[in-house]
This record gives C-alpha cells, structure tokens and sequence, in this order.
C-alpha cells in the first residue's frame, strides 16, 4: 500500500471515530436538573368544609291582611324604603264601614235594654226584700237582666270587632326596611281564609345579611358558633365574603340523591351572618360557601410539598447532602449543598402547612425538581421532563 494511500485511510478512520462520537455524545448531552424553591411567608391556614346556600335578610316580615276586600291603594313598589307605621295600601273601606255602622247601633240598642233591665232588676230586687211582689215576678226581673246583660255584652264585642276589621283595611309598615317584593296591584280582591294572604314582603336592614347554608352530615360536628366563613356568589365570581357562623340549627333536612340508587343526603342548616355595605348580595342569590372549622392567621406557612421532597443521590448527582434525623423536615440548597432542617409542624390545608418552629418568615427551602433534557442538537430545542418517567434509548440521566 502506498503512503498516499494510508494517510487517506488514516484520516478517513479519524473521521469515523469522530462522526461516531459525535453521535454518541449528542445524544447523551449534558442534561439539567433544576430545582423548585419557595420562600416561608406568613399566612392563614385551616380545615375547611364546604356548602351550598341562600343568601337572605337578617329580619323579613310578611305583611298581609286579616279581612277580604279589594284593594284600593297602593302607595309602595319594589325596593321604596319605607319605615315602622307608613302607609303602604289601602283596602276598600264601604263594606268594612257598613258592618261598624251596624255594629254600633246594635250596640246602642243593647246597650239602653241593659240598662232599664239593670234598673228594674235592682228595684224588684228591693220589693223582693220586702215581699211586696211574688216570686214569680221577681224570677222574671232576674230572668230579663241577666238576658240584656249578655245581648249587651255580645254586642260591644262585636263593635270592636267591626273597628278593628276597619282598621285592617290601613295596612302599614311593621318595621323599617325595603319591599322586596309586592304579590298585589290596584283593584285586585284579596280573600283572609285560613291562611293570611301576603302583599307584601319587608326586609329589614341589606346592610346585614346571612346565608342559610346545608352542611352535609359527615361534616356538621365540625362546625360550631364562630367558624370563619368564606363564602362566593355567582354573580360576583371575582368576589370573596366573610362571615360568621352564627347558629348550627338541629333540625335535619333529608333530599334523595341524583344517583340511580335510592341513597339519601341528611343535611344541616347552618346560619352563616355577614356584612354587606355595598349592597351586593341581594336576597336569594346563590352562596358557595367554605366553612372553617380551624383556622390561623398570622402563621409561618410552607408548601405541603415541601415536606415531602428529599434529594436523590442519584438525581442530585455533584450536590452534597447533608441530612438529619427527625420526623418532620424541609431541605435548603446554597453552594450546592442540601442540608434537612428538623421543623415542627401544625395545621394543614393540603396546599400549605403551618410550620410551628424550624424555619423563620423569608427563609428559601426547596419544594421540588425539574428534569431538563436537551434533545438533539439539530433539533434545536430543550425539553422538561421528569426523572421518574421512562427515557428514550441512548438517554441518561445526569
């Protein structure tokens, strides 16, 4: 073989090497792991239960009529402010008025047969005495009085009756609040049967209201007077209400469920006070509602994750790893190193958790990690992926 020709095989078996360990050592590039860091802040922490309710008035009054009639005015409509003993409608007074009229002058008339009855009761009574009049004349006396005496009182019941149902027919305000809602217009009859009927609802005071929330069975013994209360309407969904558990009411509502078995839901009501100076909760709007049955404000918090993250000699592979014996720990990285620091911990959400000594507010302790593989150079890119997923053939972790 020539020179020539083995400094061309030379160079050519150079060119293999290198093309083959460039293909090589592509796909086995360096790969990143990167790992997640968070702050300990301060914060509110706590157990919550969740439940759906209605908003409604602190204080709401139906007001009705106690006697038939047609209703002649109205001096009120939806939401007018109205205050204790305003008019607020009339009835038709004619009817009302026939029957006082009637009443009074039955009244009258009983009330002068009493009278001369009394009088001549009391005079025979004295003849009795006396034995000036028979037996049978005195019994007759007793007999009239004692008639009068009832036609009379009978009577002045039935006046008074007949003033009242007059009354009736001025129908006020009982108490100082908003109509929330009118179930009458002008001219329309209204029959008082067994049941009152209802003009108007009142409610007192929109400043204050409350949800009236059920709270499923498996959660109620948690509750209690005082539970902070985080509650959404529908239709403020970028709005968070406070309030306060004011009564866990004992008795039980039982609904079916929606599922094709004949289970039933025992709820509670659960009354739930809030303040509303903006006005926006409005009566009967619907209320999402989380109930805390712990709660703390003003608390070092971690990220539950935290807790549960140790480095992994295999992973961390150039990192040192200081360690330590206790039952609860969170990890901090600085030059490399990670060092556990034993913590004592308290309440929980799932999401963070109350670290009670171990750690101070700004301290950076890490939460988790991510793979960065690089994919093939002429691919141009980089991708995230998970130490514990499986690799492509040629891959190694770093």
């Amino acid at each position: 073989m020539s020179k020539s020709k083995k400094i061309i095989l030379a160079i050519s078996l150079v060119a293999v090497v290198a093309l083959l360990w460039w293909s090589f050592s592509s796909k086995e590039e360096e790969s990143k792991v990167e790992f997640v860091t968070a702050k300990v802040v301060l914060g509110e922490i706590g157990n919550s239960v969740t439940a759906t309710g209605t908003i409604e008035p602190v204080t709401e009054v139906e007001v009705g009529t106690q006697v038939s009639g047609i209703i002649d005015h109205i001096y009120v409509d939806y939401n007018s402010v109205v205050k204790k003993g305003q008019l607020i409608a009339e009835m038709d007074k004619i009817t009302l008025e026939s029957e006082l009229l009637s009443a009074r002058a039955q009244y009258s008339g009983n009330k002068a047969e009493y009278e001369y009855q009394q009088k001549l009761y009391d005079r025979n009574t004295v003849l009795h005495e006396k034995e000036l009049i028979s037996e049978t004349d005195y019994e007759q006396s007793v007999y009239n009085y004692q008639r009068s005496k009832s036609a009379y009182e009978q009577s002045s019941a039935a006046l008074a009756k007949a003033e009242r149902n007059l009354s009736y027919a001025t129908i006020t305000s009982p108490i100082d609040g908003v109509v929330t809602s009118r179930s009458v217009e002008e001219g329309q009859t209204v029959a008082s049967g067994f049941s009152t009927p209802t003009l108007f609802t009142i409610a007192a005071d929109l400043t204050k209201m409350q949800v009236v929330a059920d709270v499923d069975e498996a959660d109620i013994a948690n509750v209690a007077e005082g539970n902070y209360v985080v509650f959404t309407v529908d239709a403020y969904p970028n709005d968070e209400f406070i309030g306060i558990v004011k009564q866990v009411r004992l008795g039980s509502t039982i609904g079916e469920t929606t599922t094709t078995t004949s289970n039933t839901v025992v709820t509670y009501e659960v009354v739930i006070s809030a303040e509303n100076p903006e006005l926006k909760l409005k009566p009967r709007l619907t209320a999402n509602a989380s109930i805390y049955t712990l709660f703390k404000g003003n608390v070092i918090t971690v990220p539950a994750m935290a807790l549960y993250f140790t480095p992994n000699p295999e992973v961390a592979k150039g990192y040192t790893i200081v360690d330590c014996q206790a039952p609860q720990k969170v990890w901090t990285l600085k030059d490399k190193t990670f060092t556990a620091i034993p913590v004592e911990i308290g309440l929980s959400d799932g999401i963070r958790t109350e670290i009670i000594s171990g750690l101070a507010e700004g301290d950076e302790i890490v939460t988790d990690m991510n793979f960065i593989e690089k994919t093939m150079p002429q691919m141009g890119a980089s991708q995230e992926r998970s130490p514990f997923m499986p690799q492509h053939p040629g891959s190694k972790k770093k």
